[in-house]
């Protein structure tokens, strides 16, 4: 879904359609959307807890910062913004540098999955309070490839 969203916002800033029409598809949204999914899934699917959220939202945040660089990257090798760059989503100056890439490399690798897993770990806890795991409801969860049933 982030990638989706990264490619429509692109493509329609890249078509010349207002930032304020493409600012409706938003790929922290998409990941915002993917916390709440994954903290709740990882426990009810007995998948894991706490600890499987942060290397989940560590792969999420990442993939979604790369492709956000690489959106700047595109403005600064063609000198045409796009809406990654636009001074509205890029701190009021001139996004079409590498110091603005560089940040969501940084900053998407180190404090976004931090983040994102402080908000999992909430949503997970409320989650555990009111939802059983799959295994502790007598329904059936799919076996795995190899297991014995």
């Amino acid at each position: 879904m982030i990638l989706v969203v990264w490619v429509l916002r692109l493509a329609l800033s890249l078509g010349g359609v207002p930032n304020s029409t493409g600012k409706w598809l938003s790929v922290t949204g998409a990941l915002l959307i993917g916390v709440l999914y994954y903290s709740v899934r990882i426990h009810t699917s007995g998948f894991g807890s706490y600890k499987q959220l942060y290397p989940t939202f560590l792969v999420l945040c990442v993939a979604s910062q790369v492709l956000v660089a690489a959106a700047v990257a595109l403005a600064i090798f063609t000198g045409r913004d796009n809406i990654y760059t636009a001074p509205e989503y890029s701190g009021g100056g001139d996004g079409k540098n590498w110091a603005h890439a560089g940040a969501h490399l940084v900053l998407g690798a180190v404090v976004a999955p931090l983040v994102t897993w402080l908000i999992g770990s909430l949503i997970m806890f409320v989650t555990k309070k009111l939802v059983p795991k799959a295994k502790d409801t007598g329904i059936a969860v799919p076996a795995t490839h190899g297991s014995k049933i």
